[in-house]
């Protein structure tokens, strides 16, 4: 009886197992949720809840630029740079040029669009390889800010209309603005770009351009189409990070291009078909953000809570990626 009973036992070991592991990259998260609530009560606590959320608004809009991006085969190195036009164009132009709060939004927007334009263009038009393309980019947009600023100084504009600061200190019915705007943006993206015959097509370019072309997508349109919604995108997170901080900090959009691709790629690894996703997306900026919230609060030394970041962040990439291994 013992010998048969044995089979049975380690077959329903694996099982367990294998179903632990299916769901492995969630656990992890979980226990380090649960980790940083024991550790540390405030943790847990409604304002420290709101304050993960709110922090990273600016890193879901710019992660769910480069998911877009990323869809459709490329990757975008100067999201950066779409982000701190976006906060110079709307800062300048009320500050040089009286623009009224909503005009503002408009000329960081079109900041964001002008980036777009030229990586479609270098994309599109010179075939130039969207890696090397959109690091260019970064290269230029970074000299342009030294030059523009004199070498790297801030454009701050206190007297803000009141409209515009509320964009990051406002509320609609208790819920802070910076979270309304980012379950705005991922809302749309998530109809777009997963419940759309437009998103379809994205994901076919990026899957297998070759074939998108036969089936006639018009692929370079998409293309340069994703380049310049993504960086628009990357443009309203600067003009939030301009409304907050009242000024415009040059190259400060720089501290959300890696983390931007980390939460894109971890999204991703937990597809079944290891495709960039919109709600896998904001899973890894959720993820990245608890982590970093729940390492400040342990006080740690910045070189060792980067350290650890790293390191959760690796564990992390590896049991998703064993995860959707084993959906296959």
């Amino acid at each position: 009886m013992s010998a048969a009973a044995s089979p049975g036992k380690a077959d329903t070991v694996m099982r367990v197992v294998e179903a632990l592991l299916r769901q492995s990259f969630l656990l992890v998260m979980l226990a380090c949720f649960l980790f940083f609530a024991f550790y540390n009560g405030a943790f847990l606590s409604l304002g420290n809840i709101t304050n993960i959320l709110e922090g990273s608004a600016i890193l879901l809009v710019v992660s769910l630029g480069m998911t877009l991006v990323v869809a459709q085969g490329g990757i975008d190195l100067s999201v950066g740079v779409a982000l701190d036009f976006g906060s110079a164009f709307a800062i300048v132009a009320m500050r040089d040029y009286d623009a009224t709060w909503y005009v503002a939004i408009l000329c960081g927007l079109a900041g964001g669009a002008i980036v777009g334009l030229l990586n479609a263009f270098l994309v599109v038009r010179l075939s130039v390889s969207p890696f090397l393309a959109t690091l260019g980019v970064f290269f230029i947009g970074g000299s342009v800010q030294r030059i523009f600023t004199h070498g790297g100084g801030p454009i701050s504009f206190r007297r803000l209309p009141l409209q515009y600061y509320d964009i990051a200190v406002g509320d609609v019915f208790g819920i802070p603005m910076k979270i309304v705007i980012g379950v705005a943006v991922l809302a749309v993206f998530y109809l777009l770009l997963e419940r759309s015959l437009f998103g379809k097509r994205f994901h076919a370019i990026g899957m297998q351009p070759s074939a998108a072309r036969i089936a006639g997508i018009a692929t370079n349109a998409y293309v340069a189409l994703g380049f310049v919604v993504a960086s628009m995108t990357c443009a309203i997170g600067g003009i939030i990070a301009s409304a907050n901080l009242r000024m415009f900090t040059p190259l400060a959009g720089n501290a959300y291009l890696m983390q931007s691709i980390a939460a894109v790629f971890i999204g991703a690894s937990m597809h079944p078909r290891g495709r960039p996703n919109v709600l896998g997306t904001a899973v890894g900026v959720l993820f990245l953000s608890m982590i970093a919230n729940g390492l400040n609060l342990m006080g740690l030394d910045f070189n060792l809570k980067d350290a650890l970041s790293g390191i959760i962040l690796v564990v992390a990439l590896v049991f998703a990626i064993a995860q959707r291994r084993l959906k296959h």
